[in-house]
């Protein structure tokens, strides 16, 4: 389960720096192949990765910071559109010979409204999480549906071209035809900036994954080493940062992919084995009880399982080859941890370990 949850979250934070290059390279070309592009890459990543370094509390506010910058042209952009719209072009299925492309459409989709639970790596940093993440979760949520939605219909409605045009970035290019040269600059800034921090926050996500797990006595407590300054777990930033590294250089396409693959196996582990806690203790205390009966809680999974599985199905031999060896290299990590901890060779921290695993049985 930790392993598919910190491979995901690698693989997804593999996606931004590319996303970032993405909108930056339409301002300076120079950039979209050869070593310009390359260098461009693993310098953001190596950046962005120091920024975490200095603090949780610094990639918090700068999230917030920079989701206001971003969402601030494509606030102006709906706006600005208002006039130009056309309704009856929402209804368009599409120009007739365009083929469509499924296996894109449903891993874009799930890839930009997943990962909501990676937020519970960060729980021992925040103050009240029982209290906290619920009230956080849906306000968040509702925005970022919002902040997909309200673009979508405004470009739809207001600009008319061919299908074939839409692709990565396209929205950019749609506010330089709805307002002018200046917005789709705008855009474009507020698109890397975006970037930007999803990256800062997935990989907090991913740096005290591998912390909890060393506590956990899942790893040897050197993956639990925080900084003497900063007292971020300089261990756990350093790991996903040089793996990132390795996968940022897949095709977009077959990034996301991978990722929403590998979260999907994990998911199905995380629902089954939230079934299976309800039902074998059901009067345990927990942080937070999601109010709901066993019977229903089995028509909630359900829903998201159904999508889960469709997303295996559609997925493409390189997504296969991917998370097949990631999960075969998961399997020997394991049994290489548990070789180490039978003849002593690491320190781990198993009494502390068994201690929280029985405290808080759904972390």
């Amino acid at each position: 389960m930790g392993s598919w949850k910190f491979l995901s979250g690698v693989i997804n934070v593999a996606a931004y720096p590319v996303l970032c290059i993405g909108y930056v390279e339409k301002m300076f070309p120079v950039l979209q192949s050869g070593w310009p592009r390359i260098v461009a890459i693993v310098a953001a990543i190596l950046v962005l990765a120091f920024v975490n370094y200095l603090g949780l509390n610094i990639v918090g506010y700068a999230a917030v910071i920079l989701g206001l910058i971003s969402l601030s042209p494509f606030i102006l952009m709906c706006l600005i559109a208002i006039p130009k719209i056309r309704p009856k072009r929402w209804l368009s299925l599409g120009q007739p010979g365009v083929k469509k492309n499924w296996n894109l459409f449903f891993n874009t989709l799930f890839w930009n409204l997943n990962f909501w639970d990676n937020i519970s790596t960060l729980a021992g940093e925040v103050d009240k999480p029982g209290k906290a993440f619920p009230v956080a979760l849906p306000v968040a949520v509702t925005i970022t549906c919002l902040s997909y939605l309200l673009p979508l219909f405004a470009v739809t409605g207001a600009v008319d071209v061919p299908q074939a045009e839409w692709g990565s970035g396209f929205h950019a290019t749609a506010a330089e035809l709805i307002a002018g040269k200046w917005l789709k600059i705008w855009l474009e800034i507020g698109a890397a900036l975006s970037a930007i921090g999803l990256y800062e926050a997935q990989l907090s996500s991913c740096s005290f994954q591998i912390l909890g797990m060393a506590e956990l006595g899942i790893l040897p407590k050197f993956f639990a080493t925080r900084s003497k300054w900063f007292h971020t777990p300089w261990v756990g930033i350093i790991v996903p940062t040089a793996l990132t590294i390795g996968v940022s250089f897949l095709q977009f396409t077959d990034i996301i992919s991978s990722a929403n693959f590998i979260y999907s196996l994990s998911m199905l582990l995380e629902f089954s084995s939230f079934l299976r806690l309800r039902y074998k203790m059901p009067e345990l205390e927990r942080p937070y009880r999601i109010p709901m009966r066993l019977p229903l809680l089995c028509v909630f999974c359900l829903i998201p399982c159904v999508f889960l599985v469709l997303l295996m199905v559609i997925a493409t031999r390189t997504v296969y080859m991917v998370s097949g060896l990631m999960t075969a290299g998961a399997i020997l990590w394991f049994l290489m941890m548990w070789q180490l901890r039978k003849h002593n060779c690491c320190v781990f921290v198993v009494d502390q370990g068994h201690q929280a695993s029985t405290n808080q049985p759904n972390s």
